[in-house]
């Protein structure tokens, strides 16, 4: 029997919810702890708010079971691809404000991961463009994180 190639997968990209809600008292909680009781941490989270709305962007350890629990208790959500970069130290974060100004690359926003393993800290970044920013990143030695990086 002839053995079948398999082609290489890329591994995937941190996912990002962000999740849309009216802006009032316990919403926030309401979400954390809709996820924490199904055993869902959230890694990583930043808020955007108006005065009658709020954009709650986070990362967490289980994408898919989110992803189900978001959807399962409507709330209103978008899913996105974020580069989750590794940095050794906070005197690194010129370093790579430097390699990706070089490459002419913009940041839409970026928030840091609530845990610091291994004493390192963790940026999520939403680029213009993903793919040209990790190449530029690699090229820099940085260490670029996937989803299996941070999930259980």
């Amino acid at each position: 029997m002839a053995a079948r190639a398999i082609a290489a997968r890329r591994p995937d990209l941190v996912k990002q919810f962000s999740v849309f809600t009216a802006n009032k008292m316990g919403r926030l909680h309401d979400l954390i702890s809709l996820l924490s009781t199904h055993n869902v941490d959230v890694i990583a989270l930043t808020i955007l708010d108006t005065t009658d709305s709020s954009i709650i962007r986070l990362v967490t350890d289980d994408p898919e079971r989110a992803r189900e629990l978001l959807y399962t208790n409507e709330f209103a959500f978008t899913e996105s691809d974020l580069l989750v970069v590794e940095l050794d130290s906070a005197t690194e974060l010129n370093r790579l404000m430097s390699a990706l100004l070089e490459a002419e690359i913009n940041i839409n926003y970026l928030y840091s991961f609530i845990p610091h393993p291994h004493g390192k800290s963790i940026l999520a970044m939403s680029m213009e463009d993903g793919d040209i920013a990790e190449t530029v990143l690699r090229r820099h030695q940085f260490r670029i994180l996937r989803q299996s990086d941070i999930s259980r």
